[in-house]
């Protein structure tokens, strides 16, 4: 990877471009978080009129931060990959199955993002390598501290519970309840049966 700019953090796989001042992360903030919730509910086509909206922000303040939309995608998945392991991190303390269900949950959010903006960032390889791993790295512990205490199926690998809980995220369920009563029953699965 080349230089970055001044104000640039460059990681592999992700450069993301997090203003230094207070009020400028607000934005950049505010726009990650509409820009979230409008590709969630409308897919990779979502206005960027209507997100700077959502985000309290003119459309030149969008483009400052995001010069294309494909930069904002990028932005949004590295934000919610980064959300993901903080997650994993901030729910260690809770009951070894409590941790593990309540990032699985988490990651079905992740997920359903994901799925909307797969196809405006799929050509970028080493940002899903480097998400890949970030992702392994925070959530297989919890799955490890289930199972050693007894509240996971032991047979089950973390990329097992992957697939699962990606394939529940990757349904058109009609309301989001009905996504809620199918997720529990996929986290029924992982869960060691007594």
């Amino acid at each position: 990877m080349g230089a970055t700019e001044p104000g640039t953090r460059a990681e592999p796989g992700f450069t993301v471009r997090r203003p230094a001042r207070a009020d400028a992360r607000r934005n950049f903030d505010a726009l990650l978080d509409a820009a979230r919730q409008a590709f969630g509910a409308e897919g990779s086509g979502a206005s960027l009129e209507g997100i700077a909206r959502q985000a309290g922000v003119n459309i030149a303040t969008l483009y400052r931060n995001f010069p294309t939309r494909q930069h904002l995608f990028e932005a949004v998945y590295k934000d919610e990959v980064e959300a993901l392991a903080r997650m994993a991190a901030e729910l260690s303390d809770l009951e070894p199955w409590d941790a593990l269900e309540g990032w699985l949950r988490q990651f079905v959010s992740y997920a359903t993002t994901k799925k909307a903006i797969y196809d405006a960032i799929a050509h970028r390889e080493e940002m899903f390598v480097t998400g890949r791993d970030m992702i392994h790295a925070a959530g297989r512990p919890l799955l490890e501290r289930a199972q050693g205490a007894g509240r996971a199926r032991e047979d089950v690998s973390f990329d097992d519970v992957l697939f699962l809980v990606n394939g529940v995220s990757g349904a058109n369920f009609v309301q989001e309840a009905q996504r809620d009563r199918v997720l529990a029953m996929a986290l029924d699965g992982i869960k060691a049966q007594k």
